[in-house]
């Protein structure tokens, strides 16, 4: 069925379903991640740990990282001060407190195979923590390097997109505008683009969430060396002609932009989403040029401008 405020009939299915949202809610976050929650998994999901901890953020990796690892010599640390001031060989500490850093630090040197030799196990239950100790540390420090490569080696854009859609003069008539930049100096070749109109429709009395490809002046670019603008000529045939932003709201509009792109660093097709709502659009703007020329006749980039724009 073909909603009266747009121009088209609903002629996509993206993945995400026909559950309506609400109140604002995004379908895809900026990031170009889904915006769902799951749930009926089982509390305990080792097979969810490496995907997340390769995802996450460097600074989450890191505290999870160290926290992690003092925690592992705090046990163990605790595991010695238990065994006695005996179990350590070497110790000159005085009291617990003294006892349990040297522990502490004989862990940290165990656990990593280094072994200055200042503390060593003394008798077979000391021997013995140690020994498992030491296979652990084999283990954890194996673990932490694939993950480490894995983080590196993933490959993944690193494009940037302006924070607004803006709705700016083009030729004759209006466009829908957005821009995005390849945050890093490799190259990126034959970037596909694709821009979707997510929005509520509602069928005999069931809300339901459509979806509409837009037609695009350019999808497709052989080198992103600069910046893109990717245009939504907003002509006859277009789905938005004629649509106001307050239409746009009450609809829970959102426009979900897909790149596809070849890097030649990784030299694998890599992938980068993001999307708009309908709050982020500007009526009436131009975005500002991020390009310059040098007096060495170099073209100056600045990636820093890629969401500035001007009113008209």
């Amino acid at each position: 069925m073909q909603d009266p405020r747009f121009k088209a009939k609903p002629n996509q299915d993206l993945g995400f379903g026909q559950q309506p949202t609400q109140n604002n809610q995004r379908m895809m976050n900026k990031d170009g991640s889904s915006n769902l929650k799951r749930k009926g998994l089982p509390f305990f999901k080792p097979h969810e740990a490496y995907n997340s901890l390769i995802y996450m953020s460097w600074y989450r990796f890191w505290v999870i990282i160290l926290t992690v690892y003092f925690l592992i010599n705090t046990l163990f640390a605790s595991i010695y001060l238990c065994l006695g001031k005996q179990a350590l060989a070497g110790s000159k500490a005085k009291n617990n407190f003294e006892q349990f850093f040297d522990g502490f630090f004989f862990s940290a040197q165990t656990i990593s195979t280094v072994g200055y030799g200042h503390l060593s196990p003394s008798g077979m239950a000391a021997s013995g923590v140690a020994a498992f100790e030491s296979l652990l540390g084999l283990l954890a420090f194996a673990m932490a390097t694939g993950l480490l490569y894995g983080r590196f080696s993933r490959p993944n854009s690193k494009i940037t997109y302006s924070h607004n859609m803006l709705v700016s003069p083009y030729k004759n008539t209006e466009a829908l505008m957005l821009r995005l930049a390849n945050y890093r100096s490799n190259q990126l070749l034959d970037v596909e683009a694709e821009l979707y109109l997510a929005y509520n429709l509602v069928i005999e009395n069931n809300k339901t969430r459509q979806f509409l490809k837009l037609n695009l002046e350019r999808d497709k670019v052989a080198i992103l060396a600069t910046s893109w603008t990717i245009v939504h000529p907003i002509t006859d045939d277009s789905p938005i002609l004629d649509l106001t932003l307050q239409q746009l709201k009450d609809s829970d509009a959102e426009f979900l932009v897909i790149i596809k792109s070849f890097d030649d660093a990784f030299a694998q097709v890599v992938h980068s989403r993001t999307s708009y709502k309908a709050s982020e659009i500007v009526y009436g703007a131009k975005f500002i040029s991020m390009t310059s020329t040098h007096e060495n006749g170099l073209i100056e980039f600045d990636v820093s401008k890629i969401g500035e724009f001007y009113l008209i």
